[in-house]
């Protein structure tokens, strides 16, 4: 083990004070006759894993008085469960137990290590820099997850017993394959597109993203996925522009009755002359910090069902929020280095993307800069969203009247001038590696068992 892997090593083992386990993972590391390279790499790894926080508290850490909210499901300890309850779709809404089961039907995407090497660089792990590419690929892969298998969806960690729920996991690998760390089109919402994609404004392997530029890497991915791709030919993504939704670009883009690219078979995802749509809103909720009066119209936002979650996070860390109980917010945090798995092969194993211990984190330390994301299904559920939405967006303080964003008439190219898109100054606050430690931010966590 060369110089720098041994300091690397140490360093960990000072900061976490566990001497016996990572001595006898080294051990292991050198008796298994590995390379010197992949070494560094696990250590590299070990160390990310505990700098952002992978110490996981036991004990479990629900209010027993108030709600939890998941992506627009409420849950409640309270609420008993029937176990007379024949449906083995799972429980929605009646009880803590259907909490669990609906968090960890969500897809968990984090860090890898050991995948091909990313164009026209030497990185062959997104450790310390990729949390933001991995927070848009799940809100994304959410939003997918609503428009192929439906909100109320569940994954069970068994096999199929039935046609139903063999169909279902079919659908689920699928998904997660359009996300593999590889650079085949195969995967077009893989971390190597992504990253290919960021090229085209400047950026490069091993840069930071901030989650308005994340929207639009994801608007272009899939886009060029509609292209090769028949499954997404009824799916659109749009991103507002400077907080404010055009609903005649919305039009413009779903309704696709008079397109030339109109087909005639009937999508299972939305109707024929409409496209369904994953709408992506970047905002910024305050200077420096996040205005505390913006605080409850968020954590409303995640009561609709339309909403599929919110990437942001605390200054120099991404996150994937989901849900919320009282003032905390839960999310599926990337900064867990895992290796990659080929989901290329016939039944992959599934349970490294699925995550079993949700985290929560204050909402008054999330930072300003943030993207929250929609799914609306047909035309109608469009305009109901844009009803049921009004509310939410304006603070009830007295002192601050400008709404979270905006719907507008017409058509953006009417009332501005449209630029070339480029990365953003936000891209510096959510950099992983460099600067200080968030120890200081710790976060609250529990673990699901």
């Amino acid at each position: 083990m060369n110089a720098e892997a041994r300091n690397i090593f140490f360093r960990a083992r000072r900061e976490t004070g566990d001497n016996t386990t990572y001595s006898r993972e080294l051990e292991e590391e050198n008796d298994s006759g590995e390379g010197e390279g992949k070494v560094k790499t696990k250590l590299l790894s070990m160390w990310n894993n505990m700098k952002y926080g992978w110490t996981v508290k036991l004990k479990t850490n629900f209010s027993k008085d108030s709600p939890v909210w998941l992506l627009g499901r409420c849950y409640h300890r309270k609420m008993i469960v029937d176990p007379s309850s024949e449906s083995d779709l799972g429980i929605e809404g009646e009880g803590i137990e259907g909490f669990k089961t609906d968090f960890i039907s969500r897809v968990w995407l984090t860090y890898r290590r050991e995948f091909p090497i990313l164009n026209g660089s030497n990185f062959t792990t997104d450790c310390g820099w990729g949390c933001m590419l991995r927070s848009g690929q799940m809100l994304l892969a959410q939003g997918l997850v609503c428009h192929m298998l439906g909100r109320g969806w569940k994954w069970y960690d068994q096999r199929p017993t039935s046609a139903r729920l063999y169909n279902e996991d079919v659908c689920h690998r699928k998904i997660i394959r359009w996300f593999g760390d590889n650079p085949s089109w195969n995967s077009p919402f893989s971390i190597h597109m992504l990253v290919t994609l960021g090229e085209a404004t400047g950026k490069k392997a091993g840069d930071w993203y901030g989650p308005g530029s994340v929207s639009h890497l994801l608007r272009q991915a899939v886009e060029l996925a509609a292209r090769d791709n028949k499954e997404f030919e009824h799916l659109c993504v749009y991103v507002a522009q400077d907080c404010a939704v055009y609903i005649q670009d919305i039009v413009d883009l779903c309704d696709v009755s008079q397109s030339k690219q109109h087909v005639s078979t009937h999508s299972l995802h939305s109707t024929p002359s409409w496209r369904a749509l994953i709408l992506l809103v970047p905002v910024r909720l305050g200077a420096e910090k996040m205005n505390s009066a913006y605080g409850p119209c968020l954590t409303a936002l995640l009561t609709l069902e339309n909403c599929i979650g919110i990437i942001g996070g605390r200054p120099k860390h991404s996150l994937y929020f989901v849900g919320f109980q009282d003032d905390k917010l839960i999310h599926l945090d990337p900064h867990y280095c895992q290796e990659v798995v080929d989901v290329w092969q016939p039944n992959f194993p599934l349970t490294s993307f699925h995550c079993r211990s949700p985290r929560k984190m204050n909402l008054s330390r999330l930072d300003p800069s943030c993207c929250i994301g929609f799914y609306c299904r047909t035309r109608d559920d469009f305009y109901k969203f844009m009803k049921n939405v009004q509310p939410f967006l304006v603070p009830c303080h007295e002192k601050v009247a400008y709404p979270m964003f905006v719907f507008c008439e017409g058509r953006s190219r009417d009332v501005m001038r449209i630029n070339k898109f480029s990365i953003s100054d936000d891209t510096v606050r959510f950099s992983d590696m460099n600067g200080d430690t968030d120890d200081e931010l710790e976060c609250e966590e529990f673990e699901i068992l």
